[in-house]
């Protein structure tokens, strides 16, 4: 489970890209942040996270947060300021379950790493899925776990919403703001679409093809799309982000991250459902946990600002800038799947303190925790107004860096087992 959502340049506060994502997965898969540099590759092949298909000469310099197991990512962001997130979504395409196509978070490392802009990304995909297919296990230790994938990309400009099922897929354009969760949205109003001819399963193989054609009908799996509750999702990033015109900022981003189910002003993980931005895992009927956060500004003649968690839970996390052209990752500490000194696993055992007694636990600690994050977007919008150098962006990556783990480091005696 996931959620995407972006608001482009007429439509925010500074006249940029606003571009952010949940990222949920199994609530111990922990998500790493890497930067890789821009390469001039000799290889002829490269390794995905099942297959391996031919590289290409060159790649971008790209910014990702991705499961520490896979070689896709969940999101990120390259150096032309191109930003693409994905989600899961339920179709009546059956699949094969024999990994050997691409996950959906392949195809999206590789759209950072091999295209400029959004409308290169939103051709290069469908080539991606065409000739590899996405039959793929997208799970953790839940080895069963497939699906199809929908994507968010944009850039200074542009934004589109790719949808797919098999190697069917729609797109439509992004006007000014879009969001995305694990459903299929496109409707009748795609601006293109392609039809594989993949047969659906049974029942939905004797249907009739709805008229006017939509794809969100013809190819939607209600059962996992509804328990999912995808839709009440979507509709509250989207209607969050929508009062907010000529106001909406990266700050305004991460609050609609950390947001819970707005029905329950008094918010329990222990009773978490699907409904929520922020999910807290809690059982079968709602197995995923936000086990990685992301906004980006992407701005026109100015850097971009990567906004990453590196952790866990938004609501109880503090987002962290980083930039292109930087050496503030080179070091940064990867996790693994145990426990170790990543921030991620650092940050886990306060996150799963504070969720035994939510309530009362986060009171105490989420002042000194909001209060460093806005002084990190303050300095960040400072810093940007000076015209910075690449060796000034890098000193205060590093210092917020250092900030948020002493913050950690400062609580982590207070957090016995129970």
């Amino acid at each position: 489970m996931c959620d995407t959502l972006v608001a482009l340049p007429g439509f925010t506060k500074n006249g940029s890209t606003i571009f952010a994502k949940n990222s949920d997965r199994e609530p111990d898969e922990a998500q790493g942040i890497i930067q890789i540099p821009a390469k001039q590759s000799g290889k002829s092949n490269l390794d995905c996270t099942f297959i391996s298909i031919p590289q290409s000469e060159s790649t971008n310099e790209v910014i990702l947060s991705k499961p520490f197991q896979m070689w896709g990512a969940e999101m990120g962001v390259n150096v032309h300021g191109l930003v693409i997130g994905n989600e899961a979504v339920f179709t009546n395409i059956p699949i094969s379950k024999k990994n050997n196509g691409l996950t959906g978070m392949d195809m999206l490392r590789l759209a950072l790493e091999r295209c400029q802009n959004a409308k290169e990304a939103l051709a290069l995909i469908p080539n991606l899925l065409e000739e590899y297919g996405q039959d793929a296990c997208g799970g953790y230790r839940n080895r069963g776990f497939f699906y199809h994938n929908s994507f968010l990309i944009a850039d200074q400009n542009q934004a589109f919403v790719l949808e797919t099922a098999g190697k069917s897929w729609a797109s439509r354009e992004v006007k000014r703001i879009g969001s995305i969760s694990n459903g299929l949205t496109i409707d009748t109003e795609y601006d293109q679409i392609h039809l594989s001819g993949e047969k659906r399963q049974f029942p939905h193989s004797i249907l009739k093809k709805p008229e006017p054609f939509s794809f969100k009908e013809y190819f939607s799996d209600f059962l996992f799309t509804k328990v999912g509750k995808s839709n009440s999702r979507q509709a509250c990033s989207f209607g969050l982000v929508q009062k907010q015109s000529k106001s909406f900022d990266a700050g305004a981003a991460m609050e609609v991250l950390r947001t819970h189910e707005l029905a329950d002003p008094i918010f329990n993980p222990k009773k978490a459902t699907t409904s929520s931005l922020c999910m807290h895992a809690t059982g079968l009927t709602n197995p995923s946990s936000t086990t990685g956060s992301m906004v980006a500004e992407i701005r026109q003649g100015k850097p971009h600002t990567v906004w990453l968690t590196g952790t866990s839970m938004p609501c109880l996390s503090v987002f962290l800038p980083f930039f292109f052209g930087t050496r503030v990752l080179e070091d940064f500490s990867q996790p693994s799947s145990q426990s170790d000194d990543s921030l991620w696993w650092q940050a886990e055992k306060v996150h799963q303190w504070i969720c035994r007694d939510y309530q009362n636990r986060k009171a105490k600690i989420w002042p000194e925790f909001l209060s460093l994050q806005n002084d990190l977007l303050k300095a960040e919008a400072a810093l940007m107004g000076s015209n910075p150098a690449i060796k000034e962006l890098e000193n205060f990556s590093r210092h917020c860096l250092k900030e948020v783990r002493d913050l950690y480091l400062k609580i982590l005696p207070e957090t016995p087992a129970k």
